[in-house]
């Protein structure tokens, strides 16, 4: 039942979202990580540091800063934070989402029934409030079906998953591939015969929402997001049609209106 909690997080995170966080896996939850690796990606401000070393204390020991000298991006640092990580079960959480009170009850004993690699969950989606839910991402429960989904979007909600570190690792761990890190790795780990489970409920209320919206739009993440579907080409995740397929369908929603955006958003996020 031993695991760690991974996490990363940067100079423009909101020490308020942070404790927030803390606060949902301490003090709210039914079984605690035994370890707690946070991943400091370059220079902190004070107000971070003075939540950071709150927690420390609280924690007593179980949280364990690494702290890198200049800001590497999510990819990198989570590499690092994995080889740091002491336990063989990993969960994963983003440093400004809530979790549930038994979330990690939840997946370990699902891990304990199942023959599985990685377990991830829907996730609810607020803007500010964390009581007024406005979205949910659901995601197929059973392995054949998530495979399958991965082909055009990504299969598990990042900040819910636990996983094996072995298989991570053997898929080469996280790797650099902006605002796509973690679909990069689903799709390696796939490819070498991980198995995945998605729990039929939420388990993290995600800060995101309508707001996250502006950030997946326009050319610079129309770029990006090529680049992504062109690397899962070049490793035979997916067929030369359905790269035309995914760029023309992901180009066209980064391009067309907001407004327009946020209806789509709304269909698929009921």
């Amino acid at each position: 039942m031993k695991f760690s909690l991974l996490m990363s997080i940067y100079s423009k995170e909101e020490p308020d979202y942070f404790d927030r966080a803390m606060v949902s896996i301490w003090d709210e939850q039914s079984i605690k990580p035994y370890e707690i690796i946070l991943v400091q990606d370059g220079k902190l401000t004070p107000k971070l540091y003075e939540v950071i070393e709150k927690w420390e204390e609280k924690c007593q020991g179980v949280l364990v800063c690494v702290a890198l000298e200049e800001n590497l991006g999510l990819g990198d640092a989570l590499n690092i934070g994995l080889q740091r990580c002491s336990f063989e079960r990993v969960a994963r959480m983003d440093t400004d989402d809530i979790a549930h009170p038994q979330r990690f009850q939840r997946q370990l004993e699902v891990f304990e029934q199942l023959d599985i690699d990685v377990c991830g969950s829907w996730v609810s989606e607020f803007d500010t409030d964390e009581k007024n839910i406005v979205s949910y991402r659901k995601l197929p429960e059973f392995h054949q079906d998530i495979t399958a989904f991965a082909k055009l979007r990504n299969p598990i909600n990042h900040p819910t998953s636990m996983y094996n570190k072995t298989p991570v690792l053997k898929a080469g761990n996280y790797q650099r591939m902006l605002w796509f890190e973690d679909y990069y790795l689903w799709a390696r780990m796939i490819q070498n015969g991980a198995k995945f489970y998605n729990i039929q409920d939420t388990l993290i209320n995600m800060r995101a929402g309508y707001g996250q919206l502006q950030r997946r739009g326009g050319i610079d993440y129309a770029i990006q997001e090529y680049k992504f579907e062109k690397k899962l080409l070049n490793i035979n995740f997916i067929t030369s049609m359905e790269f035309i397929r995914n760029i023309f369908i992901r180009f066209v929603a980064r391009i067309i209106p907001q407004n327009l955006r946020k209806n789509i958003y709304k269909i698929l996020r009921k």
